[in-house]
């Protein structure tokens, strides 16, 4: 059976429980095989991440609760890949940018 292989989610999280926290209860969750946080913006009391996950099968319903039990907001779901193998973004003639 073929399920979602990565999920790449807009998040803001209080400060506590930490980052490292965050990743391994993640981590635990059944199909999952790793988990990246990457820190855009922090103020006085927040932080903007940027959580990718990859696994076989992942369930996004877990994946949010385990989100906002550790303080954090979904505030987008970015990216999605689903099916047999995971398909990278390949830029295209239209994705450059003019300046």
């Amino acid at each position: 059976m073929q399920g979602l292989r990565r999920i790449v989610l807009d998040v803001l999280k209080t400060h506590e429980p930490k980052l490292t926290d965050l990743a391994l209860k993640l981590c635990n969750l059944e199909g999952v095989d790793g988990v990246n946080i990457t820190v855009h913006e922090i103020d006085k009391s927040t932080e903007n991440i940027k959580i990718t996950i990859e696994g076989n099968m992942l369930n996004y319903e877990e994946i949010r609760k385990v989100v906002e039990s550790m303080n954090g907001v979904i505030h987008s779901i970015d990216e999605v890949a689903a099916g047999k193998k995971i398909i990278n973004e390949v830029k295209t003639p239209q994705d450059r940018k003019y300046f």
